[in-house]
Order: C-alpha cells, then sequence, then structure tokens
C-alpha cells in the first residue's frame, strides 16, 4: 500500500481522542445470554486486540450474526461437539476462531451456558486504533471497508487460529466495557446470509445507517431477503457439505 493511501485512511478515520479512555474488559458475566440478545447488546462495543507485533488494534462493532447449538440447523455445532468446534460450548466469554475455505478466519463471541453450544459471528467494525496497521494487512480501496465483513475483520485485527478458545475476559483479545456508543443509529435485523438452512430467521444484527456494515445492510431497516449463495461461507454457521 502506498504512502499516500495509509495517510488518508489515517487522517479520515482516527479518533480525536483515545476510545479505551478508562474502559475496562467486559466481564463473563456480560457473555452468559442467548445469542440473539448477546449480537444485539455486542453492537457499539469495543472489539480489541493487543498485537504483540502491531501493538493495539480496535473497531467498534457494527454488525453481528447469532448462532445456537442443536436448535439451530446452520450452526457448526448443530450435530455435536467435535474438534473444530468444541469452543462453542463454552464457557461463555471465549473466542471461536475457525478457518474456512482454505484462506478465511472468522471470530465469534462464545455465549450462553457452558455446555451449550452458542456463539455470536462479528461481521464488522469501525475501525478505531491500529488504523495504519490494519491498513498493511487489507489494503481496502475505501476506508470504511477496512473491517467490513468477517474475513477482513480478522485479518485486520491479526486474529486467527491461534485465537481459538481465546479468554475475552484476559489476554490480547477481549471486548471493551464502554459504554455502546450508536451515534443516534437504532438497531436493525434481517437474515444472515452464506446459509442454506435455517435463512428466515433474522438473526444478522447491525447499526442501520453504519457506512462500515456489509453492503446491502444499512440502507434499511430489513434487507429484502435475496437467493443464498453457498460460496462465500462465513459464521458459526453450517457450511456446504
Amino acid at each position: 500500500m502506498s504512502g499516500r493511501r495509509r495517510s488518508r485512511i489515517e487522517r479520515g478515520r482516527a479518533p480525536a481522542a483515545d476510545p479505551l479512555a478508562g474502559a475496562r474488559r467486559l466481564p463473563r458475566s456480560f457473555f452468559a445470554r442467548g445469542p440473539r440478545a448477546l449480537a444485539r447488546a455486542l453492537l457499539g462495543r469495543v472489539l480489541v486486540h493487543d498485537d504483540p507485533e502491531a501493538g493495539r488494534l480496535a473497531g467498534r462493532i457494527v454488525e453481528t450474526e447469532a448462532y445456537g447449538g442443536a436448535d439451530d440447523p446452520a450452526s457448526h455445532a448443530h450435530r455435536g461437539r467435535t474438534p473444530r468446534n468444541r469452543a462453542m460450548f463454552g464457557p461463555p466469554g471465549h473466542a471461536y476462531v475457525y478457518f474456512t475455505y482454505g484462506m478465511h478466519h472468522c471470530v465469534n463471541v462464545v455465549c450462553g451456558r457452558e455446555g451449550r453450544a452458542a456463539a455470536v459471528l462479528l461481521r464488522a467494525l469501525a475501525p478505531l486504533a491500529g488504523l495504519a496497521a490494519m491498513a498493511r494487512r487489507r489494503t481496502p480501496r475505501e476506508p470504511a471497508a477496512l473491517a467490513r465483513g468477517p474475513a477482513s475483520l480478522a485479518r485486520a485485527l491479526g486474529v486467527d487460529r491461534r485465537h481459538d478458545g481465546a479468554d475475552l475476559t484476559r489476554g490480547p483479545l477481549w471486548v471493551a466495557d464502554a459504554a455502546p456508543r450508536r451515534e443516534g443509529r437504532r438497531v436493525a435485523r434481517g437474515p444472515r446470509v452464506g446459509i442454506r438452512v435455517a435463512v428466515e430467521r433474522p438473526w444478522r444484527f447491525w447499526l442501520a445507517g453504519d457506512p462500515h456494515v456489509s453492503r446491502g445492510a444499512g440502507a434499511g431497516p430489513e434487507p429484502r431477503r435475496r437467493p443464498v449463495r453457498a460460496p462465500r461461507r462465513h459464521g458459526a454457521g453450517r457450511e456446504r457439505r
């Protein structure tokens, strides 16, 4: 990426003050709720990765997607515990990170009751700190796309399978307890994307009108349902088998 593009991103997106000043980690009790409730509660909170190489990287969560377990046919855990999905079974407040299509990582927040699989996919962030490092990893065409989409989010923050099962209440990957800042935006919801079953469930949530959310999500309260395309599969949901 050219120096010109890096400076444009930093100049256009850098916050005027430290967005994490006085913030602490969210306690485990915050995550001990159902996936749909947590998917809404996470909007406006801040995901932080204190990367040993790149320094502090952080972004405000603006889009999420909820997944259950045995009760959710679209979930990775629908058929029970496996070596891949074991983090989904708790305890709450841990990360479930998986690798898909041989190229992408996706970050989920484990929630609910220990022993019963549930997680929330983090779909998009509004970057707040470490923008230059994120841009070097992502080379986006526009600043708003820096952490838009689950795979882009993971790459921008440097999160991969090493963070699977990480305790979000301690360690370098965490969620700040700062009161959610939604800048007057209401929470919208609509169908999950990239799945073939349980498509009727409106379990995707986002801050309406935010420029960082997935394309097609921010313009209205609930987007029209589009035919589901299998090739793009992100989230704690089942992939094509």
